[in-house]
């Protein structure tokens, strides 16, 4: 790489059901990666989409070359999954993520890598500051979210739901995305580098045009479910012993306390403690404990053995489109033009 040429890039969009705007997408990448000057990948993964967009895309990568890659995935796992696939198939030294929805803007890469390797970042992520959104099923709730999240995370950036990013992907890699934790990729990250190589910035945002939103109100309370599974993660994934041990200790302490007042009541004063609820939940709480701290070990022996050994791939592949002519799949090569790109982005842009 010489001085001047930036680092290869690698552009993940997942989609799922967006055959109207597959052509306008990939036409759009085209047209702002136009003058990035240095290699550049397309990988594009197919969620199990039931509506035609794996031919769509299929049509699409043959008119532009083999920088332009599909994965498809067997079914619809969902976007984070889809999200790691795309992660994991990714060459480039950077890696870029958007939705395929259209309501991210491609344009917008170019700058975020130069706004990312000027503050020697490993993660920058967009902010929406200006979402075209409805108020109240989207707005509100994403804005209560990030707050809640970065209060429990530590990692303050104003849009935790903005999926336009960019990382370097020695990063990234080392987080793995499960669930629907690709909202809370700021807080896995910040668990591999300093905070303070994290950071944000205002990126556009359009209304969606085609396609029906795959997101609702319902999605609220299962980001408070993985807010927990993160927040537990993040500080006693290595240590969960720790975790339930301060539980059990707690409650055994309280069994404690009060089983030495009743065996006072019953051995100094001589009053009958059989019958009291005080012996019943005093009881209860010595089990309890007794309970939370032999989880503790247990989760102690399944944390070692989960980080001595090798981590399973949670999504099953179909295959992945590659040039066969060639050992290497295809870069497209910065500023050199493409064949056929021009006529395709006209026609691309036009239909969009």
């Amino acid at each position: 790489m010489t001085e001047n040429t930036k680092p290869s890039l690698s552009i993940v969009i997942p989609m799922y059901n967006e055959i109207d705007n597959v052509g306008p997408m990939i036409a759009r990448v085209h047209e702002a990666l136009s003058q990035y000057n240095g290699q550049w990948e397309l990988l594009i993964v197919d969620d199990g989409s039931t509506d035609g967009t794996p031919q769509a895309l299929q049509q699409e990568s043959e008119k532009y070359g083999s920088h332009v890659r599909v994965v498809e995935l067997r079914r619809n796992f969902g976007q984070t999954a889809a999200m790691q696939a795309g992660i994991d198939e990714a060459r480039g030294e950077l890696i870029a993520t958007l939705d395929g929805d259209l309501q991210n803007d491609p344009k917008d890469i170019p700058r975020m890598v130069d706004h990312l390797l000027e503050r020697d970042l490993d993660l920058l992520t967009g902010w929406r500051k200006n979402r075209k959104d409805d108020l109240v099923m989207r707005k509100i709730p994403s804005r209560i979210a990030n707050r809640l999240i970065g209060k429990i995370t530590g990692v303050r950036i104003n849009d935790y739901g903005c999926s336009l990013k960019v990382y370097r992907a020695s990063v990234i890699k080392q987080v793995r995305l499960y669930g629907e934790m690709h909202r809370f990729i700021p807080a896995w990250v910040a668990a591999v580098v300093p905070p303070s190589r994290i950071g944000e910035i205002v990126v556009s945002h359009h209304a969606r045009t085609a396609g029906t939103s795959k997101y609702g109100i319902s999605r609220t309370f299962r980001v408070i479910l993985d807010l927990l599974s993160v927040y537990f993660f993040m500080r006693y994934r290595s240590r969960p012993g720790h975790f339930f041990g301060m539980i059990g200790l707690s409650m055994g302490s309280v069994g404690a306390l009060l089983l030495t007042y009743l065996a006072f009541v019953k051995f100094v004063i001589g009053d009958d403690i059989g019958g009291r609820p005080m012996f019943l939940i005093a009881v209860l709480c010595v089990i309890a404990a007794l309970q939370f701290l032999t989880t503790g070990v247990m989760s102690e022996l399944i944390s070692r053995t989960y980080f001595e050994s090798s981590q399973r791939q949670m999504q099953y592949v179909i295959y992945r489109r590659e040039d066969a002519s060639t050992d290497e799949p295809g870069w497209s090569q910065g500023r050199a033009p493409l064949a056929e790109s021009s006529s395709v982005i006209q026609d691309s842009t036009s239909e969009s």
